[in-house]
């Protein structure tokens, strides 16, 4: 007996935006993973507070994710489950860890900015509207990584610096979780 397929509405998402917005999906999914790896190394390095705002970040990462992933989904599209290999999982020190991460930031936010240029030619405004809001919070994402960045210079690695260090991210990740909520 042949199986009945299932009938939904024709879509509306244009099959570039589709491929686009599939690539974002993939960025996200490498960005959730590469900071779950980092927040491991920074657990395991003693770094508890950077491991904390990792571990939160990592999870904000996959929420980003699956937000794109139902957009293009409800919009009459395929999203794709994106294939994870190649995350690193030991890094040289703490420092390094939060460069990579604001060097990171840098390109998913062109990536965004790429699929909003897309949209807004394309003439699909209602990508161009769901877009809106990673455009906003990529700018929070930008600014929370150079503040973290700063840090180093700020207080310096010598002594208890890294200590130190460690304890502001933790008031880094409370203060940026308190203006999320």
């Amino acid at each position: 007996m042949k199986q009945k397929e299932i009938v939904t509405l024709q879509r509306s998402l244009l099959h570039d935006t589709e491929k686009l917005l599939n690539q974002q999906i993939e960025m996200e999914g490498k960005s959730s993973a590469y900071y779950l790896s980092m927040a491991s190394w920074c657990h395991m390095m003693g770094y508890a507070n950077a491991a904390k705002y990792l571990y939160t970040h990592a999870d904000e990462e996959r929420m980003h994710m699956m937000k794109i992933f139902h957009y293009v989904n409800e919009a009459g599209g395929h999203a794709i489950q994106p294939e994870i290999t190649g995350v690193r999982h030991n890094f040289n020190s703490l420092r390094e860890v939060f460069e990579l991460i604001l060097e990171h930031e840098i390109k998913v936010t062109k990536s965004i900015n790429a699929i909003v240029d897309h949209a807004f030619s394309a003439k699909d405004f209602a990508t161009f509207s769901f877009m809106q809001w990673y455009v906003t919070e990529q700018r929070e994402e930008e600014t929370m990584s150079r503040r973290a960045l700063e840090l180093f210079d700020i207080i310096g690695e010598e002594g208890i610096g890294l200590w130190t260090i460690d304890q502001e991210l933790g008031k880094l990740h409370s203060a940026a979780a308190a203006e999320g909520a």
